[in-house]
């Protein structure tokens, strides 16, 4: 791990594995977790002779967490200045969850600035919440739900939300692991990036993305619904979409083998 420093002088923590490598991908985590999640798809990718690289975005994991700046425009220009610090030219970049919406936001402000393939995992894009003339995703009070109980009982919530992630059956260690990347999540992280998820409008975001995109979402995925999938990859030009029957939102673990076969083809 190094930490670099972003456009508004917060610490970001970049983690960087097999630099040699000129086959690079980038992670993006969702909310609210950090890089830890994507520790059996790193393995593969080295196995596979990749280059990895990941980010804990602001409030997250080992990163700063300031009071501010957790909208999508800043968090993208995170990501800009980590993959800047890395020296990242020709890259696949993969966003989960929140992460995803970040990565669509990065293809729009940045012009995809160095990107050769965009995955989206369980994206919550092009917007996680209803509106007016937008039928789809979750009611803004679902995500209040979600603020208050961070605001009041963030322990609780990082339990209960590390058991909605997934559909299969898994371990108590393993629902705990996931439990312990949720917590170890700053408060005002938690807060001002749910508030995002809840506010941000994506739509404009998909008409930027102009390289091979693959979408790979989960069927039984009751976070970020498959409905969800369905408009990026409407949205997104001669993108490909991937659903696994038996997931849930936590599509990096509740069909492993599965999914890390679609993942690995996914950014060859």
């Amino acid at each position: 791990m190094k930490l670099i420093t972003s456009t508004d002088h917060v610490r970001l923590a970049v983690y960087d594995q097999n630099p040699q490598s000129d086959r690079a991908v980038f992670f993006i985590h969702g909310w609210p977790l950090s890089h830890e999640i994507f520790e059996y798809q790193t393995q593969l990718l080295l196995e596979n002779g990749f280059r990895v690289a990941s980010l804990d975005l602001r409030g997250f994991g080992c990163s700063d967490a300031p009071a501010f700046g957790y909208c999508y425009d800043q968090m993208a220009q995170d990501v800009h200045s980590a993959v800047k610090a890395l020296g990242l030219q020709r890259f696949v970049l993969v966003g989960f969850s929140m992460g995803g919406a970040i990565a669509l936001r990065y293809m729009r402000l940045f012009e995809g600035h160095g990107v050769s393939r965009l995955v989206l995992l369980a994206a919550a894009a092009p917007l996680w919440t209803e509106r007016p003339d937008y039928p789809y995703g979750h009611p803004c009070t679902y995500v209040n739900d979600l603020i208050d109980q961070a605001a009041t009982d963030r322990p609780m919530l990082a339990r209960s939300f590390s058991r909605q992630l997934f559909a299969c059956e898994h371990s108590e260690a393993a629902l705990d692991w996931f439990e312990g990347i949720a917590l170890s999540a700053s408060g005002v992280g938690t807060i001002q990036a749910a508030i995002s998820l809840r506010d941000e409008d994506g739509r404009s975001d998909l008409g930027c993305v102009h390289v091979p995109t693959t979408i790979i979402h989960g069927a039984q995925d009751s976070i970020v619904p498959a409905e969800l999938a369905r408009l990026q990859n409407e949205g997104i030009a001669h993108s490909q979409l991937v659903m696994l029957p038996n997931s849930g939102h936590g599509i990096f673990y509740d069909e492993l083998t599965d999914f890390n076969e679609a993942f690995l083809h996914a950014v060859q």
